[in-house]
């Protein structure tokens, strides 16, 4: 399974919740012709009226410059772009391969089409997140075997003519 994990810099800005307020974000961006991958807008549920907004990626002299006048500026927090090959059980294996590495996620953000997913994850540094590089490769691309004896048994049945229903 093709997996690819690209660090990114998401830029972030607090805005107040109100209606217009991620428009007046995107605009600067939209009016240069910047083509975003990742936003995220949340509100906080305290203090009332107050929320966030974070993208990716900004580069380049225009984008960067109207990401600075829309009162964005590159955040700290570690964050890998992971993309690839849906299945069942992928976030299971990937939080729990991180968790045993003792990294700690600090927002992950995932959104399957089709048999394709595309997640952001989020770390306390980016030293944390180079750590994880590895681990998200290694856990995205080995897809987990069900134990031999389940499939002789599978294989059993079918040999002595069982009908599927």
């Amino acid at each position: 399974m093709a997996v690819s994990v690209k660090k990114i810099t998401l830029w972030r800005r607090e805005i107040e919740d109100r209606p217009g307020s991620l428009a007046r974000v995107l605009a600067p961006l939209a009016q240069t012709g910047t083509s975003l991958q990742v936003v995220m807008g949340y509100r906080y549920p305290e203090p009332t009226g107050q929320a966030a907004v974070e993208l990716a990626p900004v580069g380049g002299k225009r984008s960067t410059a109207a990401a600075q006048n829309a009162g964005l500026t590159p955040s700290t927090i570690g964050a890998l772009l992971v993309q690839g090959d849906d299945r069942p059980g992928l976030g299971g294996a990937l939080s729990d391969a991180l968790g045993q590495a003792g990294l700690n996620l600090h927002f992950l953000v995932a959104l399957v089409s089709g048999r394709r997913y595309t997640a952001i994850f989020g770390f306390g540094s980016e030293s944390d997140a180079d750590r994880a590089v590895p681990i998200i490769k290694r856990s995205a691309a080995a897809p987990r075997r069900p134990a031999a004896r389940g499939r002789a048994r599978a294989g059993a049945s079918r040999k002595r003519g069982s009908k599927r229903r």
